[in-house]
């Protein structure tokens, strides 16, 4: 049997200048189960392993530029002892570790606990989302894992300095994603990249509706198959048609606004454009005559046990990121936690529904290139140039996104 070699850039600083290093295998801190698929299993390998060597390295006393350069690349050959769950030959890169470890601490993410929220389960497959390629949610469903194209990858590399400065002068208060990971996962000679993010709805409070805003009214509705899934993404014209509101505090609104002036700010700055606004809303009262209903189902269940015997229900075991609320009592219909859910917001007293809204941006990936000046001019064309369209410049998207976002709300 052959072990795996290793072939690493330097973590930091603090690391050895060499292109090339030995592994040393430590014991693995959780037991790995495997996904059903190639990609998915390398993955929940690649996470355990990354962690694992990441904790043995210390935390720089500050990021140096070279740190948003760097990676880490394990290559893997005839890995025989467990060729059922892994593939038997594969790669697996980890971009900027230090970086992404240092972005995950300022979120208030333990090291451990990602890991555990990605290596313990597999991820599972979203399959109501819009995104083309791979999209995954954590077992705990705390963390999004998305895929994205080598170009993205390149335009995350431009930002991530500019991003980490960010995050550091807002204190990660930023409805901007959560950017915890990047990763290549290499199997049959074949790149996959993935971003991993923290999930912009609840872990535990279902999204009953959703939109996805861009400020724009041109061909801004949700498409017909899109509308007969159980939980449509819509759009901004469905928003309006809908006479959606969001009722929240006059403190709340002018938080959300100080937060999304500040993000925007950054956006334009780095000429990125087309970014949305994810908008869940979590109907409470819903939840509450769901739940009831639950409760009697299961009553009903219970009665027709032909032995008498009522099964205990299933807990959530209290591992991952969500693992420190799930230990405590069970909460009850529209309450999270700040601290997991956290681009949570209740509904202001008095208003007409009892809600909690999840709002944050998304698809920040975009810069105003080549590509976009092309897609505008064809549209100014089409649509004529007065006319609302999404594709525009910069500020000009920044300033009708923003105040598109300003009238959201009641």
């Amino acid at each position: 049997m052959s072990s795996p070699g290793a072939s690493s850039s330097p973590l930091s600083s603090l690391a050895p200048k060499r292109k090339t290093k030995k592994k040393h295998f430590v014991q693995q801190k959780v037991q790995v189960f495997r996904g059903s698929e190639p990609v998915v299993s390398v993955l929940m390998w690649g996470v355990n392993h990354s962690i694992n060597d990441l904790s043995q390295v210390p935390v720089p006393v500050m990021l140096l530029p070279d740190d948003f350069k760097a990676s880490t690349k394990i290559k893997v050959s005839n890995h025989l002892f467990n060729k059922e769950n892994l593939p038997g030959q594969f790669k697996f890169k980890d971009y900027c570790p230090q970086v992404f470890r240092n972005l995950r601490e300022r979120f208030g993410i333990e090291d451990q606990d990602y890991q555990v929220s990605l290596a313990r389960s597999p991820p599972v497959k979203d399959e109501e989302g819009q995104c083309e390629g791979l999209l995954l949610t954590s077992f705990d469903h705390t963390l999004v894992i998305k895929e994205i194209s080598s170009e993205e990858v390149e335009e995350m590399h431009n930002i991530l300095s500019e991003y980490h400065q960010h995050i550091v002068t807002c204190h990660g208060s930023t409805l901007l994603p959560q950017f915890l990971a990047m990763y290549r996962i290499t199997v049959e000679s074949e790149d996959t990249y993935l971003l991993v993010m923290r999930n912009m709805f609840s872990h535990r409070l279902h999204v009953h509706r959703k939109y996805d805003l861009k400020g724009s009214l041109v061909s801004r509705e949700a498409s017909c198959k899109e509308k007969v899934k159980e939980v449509p993404t819509y759009k901004d014209t469905d928003f309006r048609n809908n006479m959606q509101k969001v009722y929240v505090s006059n403190e709340e609104k002018a938080s959300i606004m100080e937060k999304l002036n500040r993000d925007i700010e950054f956006l334009v700055r780095m000429r990125i454009m087309d970014y949305s606004l994810l908008l869940g809303i979590h109907d409470v009262e819903r939840a509450e005559r769901e739940t009831e209903e639950e409760m009697d189902s299961s009553y009903e269940d219970e009665d027709e046990d032909e032995d008498g015997l009522a099964l205990a229900p299933l807990s959530v075991s209290p591992e991952g990121i969500a693992g420190c609320m799930n230990s405590l009592k069970p909460i009850s219909p529209g309450e999270f936690d700040p601290y997991v859910d956290v681009y949570a917001i209740q509904s202001a007293e008095g208003a007409p529904q009892r809600e909690v809204y999840f709002m944050g941006l998304i698809d920040v990936l975009t810069q105003y290139d080549t590509k976009k000046k092309a897609a505008h001019a064809a549209k100014a064309v089409k649509h004529g140039t007065g006319v609302e369209i999404s594709t525009v410049y910069p500020e000009q998207y920044a300033k009708r996104f923003g105040e598109f976002i300003t009238k959201i709300f009641a």
